[in-house]
């Protein structure tokens, strides 16, 4: 089974912090109230009032609903971060992380692949950022594991997501299992850009979690050219599982942080890198 995406009503997830205004509306002062739990911890309904300006029947009523989303657990006279509000700040602190230099890489692997009809799309957040770089293309179609990237991508007039179908992990909003590696293998891309959570001066790509390995593997098998896309932060590291070579794939996008000595030894393994400008 696959999933054809055309413009629906998928969302974006994640939210960002807002200035504290009494006048606020209800959907800006519970954005805010999520926030303010995530920075502290822990707010009471006196400390919520006084931030927003409102009065404490006001921030009791706001924190019943958050509670119904599970966005914040109540707690005497308060409330604390729920596990769906933790879950969303932690992809959001990911997202954020090394911004720059994934905005760099998203654009050469964009650069390298114009023209082309069918790329895949892993569910890494540098892959997520080339998702938002391929916003107006025309006439492509975009196969993704990654939730995220399937809703930046929905509304694009010019483009087609499609999703493989599977089962959505609880700890991240992507899909996977035997039904996704399944209906993977029956596709074709001129291009798949993957996501590491490692690699090694040897070329070694490592992910974690290790059970991502075998959707990622059918991905690589699905494309006529696989390149990696890793920031510096990831380069010179091992974790868990190795799912592949750089040497078994058409290569490395990497921003210009690298460390170039890392890079000379991949490149004398005859290893195709390419080390992405800012700006």
């Amino acid at each position: 089974m696959t999933i054809l995406l055309r413009p629906s009503n998928l969302r974006n997830p994640g939210f960002a912090a807002m200035k504290t205004d009494p006048k606020l509306n209800r959907q800006s002062r519970r954005a805010h109230i999520r926030t303010l739990v995530a920075k502290r911890g822990t707010c009471s309904v006196g400390e919520l009032a006084g931030e927003l300006g409102v009065s404490g029947m006001t921030v009791r009523r706001d924190l019943e609903s958050l509670a119904e989303d599970g966005r914040v657990i109540r707690t005497h006279g308060g409330a604390t971060l729920g596990e769906r509000a933790t879950f969303e700040f932690a992809f959001l602190d990911r997202v954020n992380k090394n911004r720059e230099a994934k905005t760099a890489i998203a654009r050469a692997a964009v650069d390298l692949a114009r023209g082309c009809k069918t790329i895949m799309l892993d569910a890494s957040t540098t892959t997520l950022a080339i998702a938002r770089h391929l916003r107006g293309t025309s006439g492509l179609t975009v196969v993704t594991t990654s939730l995220p990237a399937a809703a930046e991508l929905q509304h694009e007039p010019g483009i087609d997501v499609l999703l493989p179908g599977g089962y959505v992990r609880p700890a991240s909003p992507d899909l996977t299992g035997s039904l996704t590696e399944n209906n993977l293998g029956l596709l074709h891309a001129d291009f798949a850009f993957l996501g590491a959570d490692a690699i090694d001066s040897d070329g070694r790509v490592f992910t974690n979690p290790p059970d991502n390995s075998a959707v990622l593997l059918a991905m690589t098998a699905s494309a006529r050219q696989v390149y990696i896309v890793a920031d510096h932060s990831k380069l010179g590291r091992t974790t868990l599982r190795c799912f592949g070579q750089l040497g078994q794939w058409a290569g490395l996008i990497t921003d210009e942080e690298c460390d170039r000595e890392f890079i000379h030894r991949l490149r004398a393994l005859n290893i195709r890198v390419i080390i992405a400008p800012r700006g």
